[in-house]
Protein backbone atom coordinates (compact mmCIF):
# COMPACT_ATOMS: atom_id res chain seq x y z
CA UNK A 1 0.00 0.00 0.00
CA UNK A 2 1.42 3.40 -1.00
CA UNK A 3 2.49 5.99 1.55
CA UNK A 4 -0.12 8.43 0.20
CA UNK A 5 -3.02 6.03 0.82
CA UNK A 6 -1.70 5.16 4.28
CA UNK A 7 -1.36 8.85 5.10
CA UNK A 8 -4.93 9.57 3.96
CA UNK A 9 -6.37 6.65 5.93
CA UNK A 10 -4.42 7.46 9.10
CA UNK A 11 -5.28 11.15 8.81
CA UNK A 12 -8.99 10.38 8.54
CA UNK A 13 -8.87 8.29 11.74
CA UNK A 14 -6.93 10.98 13.63
CA UNK A 15 -9.39 13.67 12.53
CA UNK A 16 -12.39 11.54 13.42
CA UNK A 17 -11.00 10.95 16.92
CA UNK A 18 -10.26 14.63 17.52
CA UNK A 19 -13.61 15.79 16.16
CA UNK A 20 -15.73 13.25 18.04
CA UNK A 21 -13.74 12.66 21.22
CA UNK A 22 -11.74 15.85 21.67
CA UNK A 23 -8.49 13.93 21.94
CA UNK A 24 -6.31 11.15 20.63
CA UNK A 25 -4.61 13.17 17.91
CA UNK A 26 -0.98 12.78 18.94
CA UNK A 27 -1.61 9.41 20.60
CA UNK A 28 -2.82 8.05 17.25
CA UNK A 29 -0.75 10.19 14.87
CA UNK A 30 2.69 9.49 16.31
CA UNK A 31 2.42 5.66 16.13
CA UNK A 32 0.92 5.91 12.62
CA UNK A 33 3.78 8.10 11.41
CA UNK A 34 6.42 5.82 12.96
CA UNK A 35 4.99 2.34 12.30
CA UNK A 36 3.14 2.93 9.02
CA UNK A 37 5.06 5.75 7.34
CA UNK A 38 8.63 5.14 8.58
CA UNK A 39 9.15 8.51 10.29
CA UNK A 40 11.79 8.77 12.97
CA UNK A 41 10.37 9.44 16.47
CA UNK A 42 11.66 13.03 16.40
CA UNK A 43 10.19 13.73 12.96
CA UNK A 44 6.93 12.02 13.93
CA UNK A 45 6.59 14.24 17.01
CA UNK A 46 7.06 17.42 14.97
CA UNK A 47 4.77 16.26 12.16
CA UNK A 48 2.15 15.20 14.69
CA UNK A 49 2.15 18.68 16.23
CA UNK A 50 1.56 20.25 12.82
CA UNK A 51 -1.26 17.81 12.03
CA UNK A 52 -2.88 18.06 15.44
CA UNK A 53 -2.68 21.86 15.50
CA UNK A 54 -4.47 22.18 12.15
CA UNK A 55 -7.02 19.51 12.98
CA UNK A 56 -7.83 20.62 16.52
CA UNK A 57 -8.24 24.24 15.39
CA UNK A 58 -10.71 23.07 12.73
CA UNK A 59 -12.62 20.92 15.20
CA UNK A 60 -12.55 23.76 17.75
CA UNK A 61 -14.28 26.05 15.25
CA UNK A 62 -16.98 23.44 14.61
CA UNK A 63 -17.62 22.84 18.32
CA UNK A 64 -17.55 26.57 19.08
CA UNK A 65 -20.32 27.17 16.54
CA UNK A 66 -22.41 24.60 18.42
CA UNK A 67 -21.75 26.37 21.74
CA UNK A 68 -19.72 23.51 23.22
CA UNK A 69 -16.61 25.52 24.20
CA UNK A 70 -16.23 27.06 27.67
CA UNK A 71 -13.73 29.72 26.70
CA UNK A 72 -12.77 31.24 30.07
CA UNK A 73 -12.31 27.93 31.85
CA UNK A 74 -10.51 26.42 28.85
CA UNK A 75 -8.14 29.38 28.56
CA UNK A 76 -7.27 29.19 32.28
CA UNK A 77 -6.81 25.44 31.97
CA UNK A 78 -4.50 25.75 28.95
CA UNK A 79 -2.46 28.70 30.23
CA UNK A 80 -1.79 27.07 33.59
CA UNK A 81 -0.18 24.05 31.94
CA UNK A 82 2.37 25.77 29.68
CA UNK A 83 5.20 26.32 32.21
CA UNK A 84 4.73 22.97 34.05
CA UNK A 85 4.83 21.20 30.69
CA UNK A 86 8.15 22.86 29.82
CA UNK A 87 9.70 22.03 33.21
CA UNK A 88 8.44 18.44 33.14
CA UNK A 89 9.75 18.06 29.61
CA UNK A 90 13.27 18.80 30.84
CA UNK A 91 12.86 16.15 33.54
CA UNK A 92 11.60 13.63 31.00
CA UNK A 93 14.91 13.78 29.13
CA UNK A 94 16.54 12.14 32.16
CA UNK A 95 14.14 9.19 32.43
CA UNK A 96 14.06 5.96 30.36
CA UNK A 97 11.43 6.00 27.61
CA UNK A 98 9.83 2.65 28.63
CA UNK A 99 9.24 4.05 32.13
CA UNK A 100 7.54 7.13 30.69
CA UNK A 101 5.42 5.07 28.30
CA UNK A 102 4.30 2.69 31.05
CA UNK A 103 3.47 5.63 33.33
CA UNK A 104 1.32 7.24 30.64
CA UNK A 105 -0.48 3.94 30.01
CA UNK A 106 -1.27 3.62 33.72
CA UNK A 107 -2.61 7.17 33.97
CA UNK A 108 -4.67 6.76 30.80
CA UNK A 109 -6.18 3.51 32.11
CA UNK A 110 -7.06 5.11 35.46
CA UNK A 111 -8.73 8.04 33.68
CA UNK A 112 -10.75 5.64 31.51
CA UNK A 113 -11.89 3.58 34.48
CA UNK A 114 -12.86 6.77 36.31
CA UNK A 115 -15.02 7.83 33.38
CA UNK A 116 -16.61 4.39 33.02
CA UNK A 117 -17.48 4.51 36.71
CA UNK A 118 -19.29 7.84 36.39
CA UNK A 119 -22.99 6.99 36.40
CA UNK A 120 -24.20 10.18 34.79
CA UNK A 121 -22.86 13.25 33.01
CA UNK A 122 -23.15 16.38 35.14
CA UNK A 123 -25.36 19.20 34.03
CA UNK A 124 -23.64 21.91 32.06
CA UNK A 125 -24.49 24.95 30.06
CA UNK A 126 -23.46 28.46 29.11
CA UNK A 127 -24.37 29.69 32.59
CA UNK A 128 -22.05 27.26 34.37
CA UNK A 129 -19.79 29.20 36.78
CA UNK A 130 -16.15 29.47 35.84
CA UNK A 131 -13.91 28.01 38.54
CA UNK A 132 -10.46 29.47 37.88
CA UNK A 133 -8.71 27.81 40.82
CA UNK A 134 -9.95 24.34 39.87
CA UNK A 135 -9.27 24.98 36.20
CA UNK A 136 -5.78 26.27 36.96
CA UNK A 137 -4.98 23.37 39.28
CA UNK A 138 -6.15 20.79 36.75
CA UNK A 139 -4.24 22.60 34.00
CA UNK A 140 -1.01 22.56 36.02
CA UNK A 141 -1.39 18.83 36.66
CA UNK A 142 -2.21 18.05 33.04
CA UNK A 143 0.64 20.22 31.76
CA UNK A 144 3.12 18.46 34.02
CA UNK A 145 1.90 15.02 32.99
CA UNK A 146 1.87 15.95 29.31
CA UNK A 147 5.36 17.44 29.47
CA UNK A 148 6.73 14.48 31.40
CA UNK A 149 5.16 11.74 29.30
CA UNK A 150 5.36 13.39 25.91
CA UNK A 151 1.83 12.63 24.68
CA UNK A 152 -1.33 13.65 26.40
CA UNK A 153 -3.63 16.00 24.49
CA UNK A 154 -7.35 15.47 24.99
CA UNK A 155 -7.01 11.91 26.24
CA UNK A 156 -6.13 13.45 29.58
CA UNK A 157 -7.82 16.85 29.16
CA UNK A 158 -11.29 15.39 28.60
CA UNK A 159 -11.28 13.15 31.72
CA UNK A 160 -9.95 16.08 33.77
CA UNK A 161 -12.70 18.38 32.52
CA UNK A 162 -15.36 15.74 33.20
CA UNK A 163 -14.19 14.48 36.59
CA UNK A 164 -12.52 17.59 38.10
CA UNK A 165 -14.53 20.45 36.62
CA UNK A 166 -17.86 18.59 36.24
CA UNK A 167 -18.26 19.33 32.53
CA UNK A 168 -20.77 17.31 30.55
CA UNK A 169 -19.12 15.30 27.79
CA UNK A 170 -19.83 17.50 24.77
CA UNK A 171 -18.56 20.62 26.57
CA UNK A 172 -15.47 18.69 27.72
CA UNK A 173 -14.77 17.62 24.12
CA UNK A 174 -15.16 21.15 22.76
CA UNK A 175 -13.15 22.81 25.52
CA UNK A 176 -10.38 20.21 25.32
CA UNK A 177 -9.86 21.23 21.68
CA UNK A 178 -9.02 24.75 22.88
CA UNK A 179 -6.48 23.26 25.30
CA UNK A 180 -5.01 21.04 22.56
CA UNK A 181 -4.69 23.92 20.10
CA UNK A 182 -2.90 26.16 22.62
CA UNK A 183 -0.56 23.41 23.84
CA UNK A 184 0.21 22.20 20.32
CA UNK A 185 1.05 25.72 19.14
CA UNK A 186 3.33 26.25 22.16
CA UNK A 187 5.10 22.93 21.57
CA UNK A 188 5.35 23.56 17.85
CA UNK A 189 6.96 26.96 18.47
CA UNK A 190 9.70 25.30 20.51
CA UNK A 191 10.33 22.89 17.62
CA UNK A 192 10.13 25.49 14.85
CA UNK A 193 13.43 24.38 13.34
CA UNK A 194 12.36 20.75 13.02
CA UNK A 195 9.74 21.22 10.29
CA UNK A 196 12.23 21.85 7.49
CA UNK A 197 13.23 18.20 7.11
CA UNK A 198 9.72 16.71 7.03
CA UNK A 199 8.33 14.76 4.08
CA UNK A 200 5.57 17.14 3.07
CA UNK A 201 4.30 14.74 0.41
CA UNK A 202 3.12 12.62 3.36
CA UNK A 203 2.44 15.26 6.02
CA UNK A 204 0.22 17.47 3.81
CA UNK A 205 -2.28 14.74 2.76
CA UNK A 206 -2.25 13.33 6.30
CA UNK A 207 -3.18 16.77 7.67
CA UNK A 208 -5.77 17.37 4.94
CA UNK A 209 -7.53 14.07 5.63
CA UNK A 210 -7.43 14.77 9.35
CA UNK A 211 -9.07 18.18 8.92
CA UNK A 212 -11.88 16.65 6.83
CA UNK A 213 -12.23 13.80 9.34
CA UNK A 214 -12.65 16.30 12.17
CA UNK A 215 -15.88 17.60 10.60
CA UNK A 216 -17.24 14.06 10.37
CA UNK A 217 -16.22 13.50 13.99
CA UNK A 218 -18.14 16.60 15.06
CA UNK A 219 -21.28 15.29 13.30
CA UNK A 220 -20.81 11.90 14.96
CA UNK A 221 -20.52 13.53 18.39
CA UNK A 222 -23.80 15.37 17.80
CA UNK A 223 -25.63 12.08 17.16
CA UNK A 224 -24.37 10.23 20.24
CA UNK A 225 -25.63 10.90 23.78
CA UNK A 226 -23.24 12.44 26.28
CA UNK A 227 -23.10 9.21 28.28
CA UNK A 228 -22.60 7.12 25.15
CA UNK A 229 -19.80 9.40 23.98
CA UNK A 230 -18.21 9.20 27.42
CA UNK A 231 -18.25 5.39 27.30
CA UNK A 232 -16.85 5.35 23.77
CA UNK A 233 -14.06 7.68 24.81
CA UNK A 234 -13.23 5.53 27.85
CA UNK A 235 -13.10 2.32 25.78
CA UNK A 236 -10.79 3.91 23.19
CA UNK A 237 -8.63 5.27 26.00
CA UNK A 238 -8.32 1.79 27.53
CA UNK A 239 -7.26 0.44 24.15
CA UNK A 240 -4.57 3.09 23.80
CA UNK A 241 -3.36 2.38 27.35
CA UNK A 242 -3.11 -1.35 26.63
CA UNK A 243 -1.17 -0.74 23.41
CA UNK A 244 1.28 1.63 25.06
CA UNK A 245 1.81 -0.68 28.03
CA UNK A 246 2.54 -3.60 25.68
CA UNK A 247 5.00 -1.40 23.76
CA UNK A 248 6.75 -0.42 27.00
CA UNK A 249 7.13 -4.04 28.12
CA UNK A 250 8.49 -5.40 24.82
Amino acid sequence: MSALILALMAGAVVGLALGALGGGGSVLAVPALIYLLDFTPAAAATASLLIVTATSATALYAHARAGHVRWKTGAAFAAAGIIPAALAGMLAARLPQPVLTAAFAAIAALAALKMLGTTRAPADGPSQAVRPLQAGGAGVGLGAVTGLLGVGDGFLAVPALVTVLAFEMQAAVGTSLLVITVNSLASLFSRSGGASGLDWAVVAPFAGAAVLGAWDGKRLAAKVSGRGLQRLFAVVLLGVAAFMLADALT
